[in-house]
C-alpha cells in the first residue's frame, strides 16, 4: 500500500536532528524545529487513510518512508507498533527510537533528519519547493 503527501520547503529546514525526521501542515518554522523537513503539507497523521493505519499499528509492518525532492529520493525504513494513535491533525514523524506519540507514524527507524543528503535539505531551503513524502507498507 502507499499513500502520498505533498509538502512544501522552508528557509528554515535545517535537518539537524538525530533521532527524527518531521513534516507538519504548519506553515512556519523556527531554526529550532531541527528534524522538520516540509510544511504546508497536505495532511498530518489524521488524514492518513483508514486502511493504512491499520497496518501502520501492526507490529510486523514493514514501512519505507522517501522523501522525494526533484530528482532527488531519500529512503527511511522503519516499522510498524499497535502504540501508533496516529491522530496528530497537524503533524508526521518518523522516529529511530519507540517512543510514540499521536504525531508518531513509525519507529525504528535507520536514519534521520541529519542523514539527509545536503542537495536535498538545500533545495528544501527553498519555500517555492515541492516535495513530496511517499508512505510505503510491506
Amino acid at each position: 500500500m502507499r499513500f502520498e503527501i505533498s509538502f512544501r520547503g522552508h528557509k528554515n529546514v535545517r535537518s539537524l536532528h538525530p533521532k527524527s525526521i518531521e513534516i507538519t501542515t504548519e506553515s512556519d518554522l523556527t531554526v529550532n524545529g531541527d528534524c522538520i523537513v516540509g510544511v504546508n503539507a497536505s495532511c498530518g497523521c489524521l488524514g492518513i487513510p483508514d486502511e493504512m493505519k491499520t497496518l501502520l499499528q501492526k507490529p510486523q509492518s514493514e514501512i519505507t518512508c522517501t522523501i522525494l525532492v526533484g530528482n532527488h529520493s531519500f529512503k527511511v525504513k522503519g516499522r510498524g507498533s499497535a502504540k501508533l494513535a496516529l491522530t496528530n491533525p497537524h503533524d508526521i514523524v518518523i522516529r529511530k527510537s519507540n517512543f510514540t506519540c499521536p504525531r508518531t507514524l513509525s519507529i525504528g527507524c535507520d536514519t534521520a533528519s541529519d542523514s539527509i543528503p545536503r542537495q536535498i535539505v538545500d533545495a528544501l531551503q527553498n519555500p517555492e519547493t515541492v516535495g513530496i513524502f511517499r508512505i510505503e507498507i510491506k
